[in-house]
């Protein structure tokens, strides 16, 4: 679960003057392509760190993206448009699933989805906390692990977001070396499982 909170950190440009849901409207309508940086934090119900995590995503809307975790272990999570692939590499093995059933009206939709936000979120400005506005999703369908998705908007675009699941965790993710509209490879959204390695089609 922990690795498919990290689908839908994708990343925001500013939008000057603008409330937290305006500018991720003005995102879906400006950006394409993102390549960034990302730190991922995992708390439990009290906060407790559990689990720490870096790498590099990428994505193409719509429903294209790439996360390439490096530290503590190395994970890919692919999105080709059509199914989602995630590789354990210590492990060597590929789970494989539907891409419209991973996405739905989960975190993952907000970004890499359709523009259709309203008719699977309610969408809120929340107040100003450490310098970001924030904005706050909620999923309309109750049948997702996830309660609410907050993302929180600096002079750099979307800068944190904060997923929390139905089991009280909080996963935290926070972004740099931030690129929007890069031009990104086909390849980058293709992945063909290793040789050997033990692949699950869910």
């Amino acid at each position: 679960m922990i690795r498919l909170l990290a689908l839908l950190c994708l990343l925001v440009p500013t939008v000057a003057a603008a409330s937290a849901t305006e500018a991720l409207k003005t995102f879906l309508g400006q950006t394409q392509t993102v390549r960034a940086r990302f730190a991922q934090m995992v708390l439990d119900k009290n906060l407790k760190p559990l689990q720490q995590a870096q790498g590099v995503m990428q994505f193409s809307r719509p429903g294209k993206f790439r996360w390439d975790y490096q530290k503590p272990y190395e994970q890919v999570i692919v999105g080709d448009g059509t199914r989602l692939w995630i590789h354990d590499k210590d492990l060597n093995q590929v789970t494989v699933r539907k891409l419209d059933r991973a996405l739905g009206a989960s975190p993952a939709a907000l970004l890499a989805g359709s523009n259709e936000l309203e008719r699977d979120f309610t969408l809120k400005n929340v107040s100003s906390e450490k310098g970001l506005d924030w904005l706050e999703a909620v999923p309309k369908n109750r049948d997702t692990i996830f309660e609410r998705v907050r993302m929180g908007f600096g002079k750099s675009g979307l800068e944190a977001m904060e997923l929390r699941d139905q089991f009280g965790q909080v996963t935290v993710i926070t972004f740099a070396d931030v690129e929007r509209n890069p031009k990104l490879s086909a390849e980058v959204f293709r992945f063909t499982p290793p040789k050997g390695a033990d692949v699950i089609t869910e």
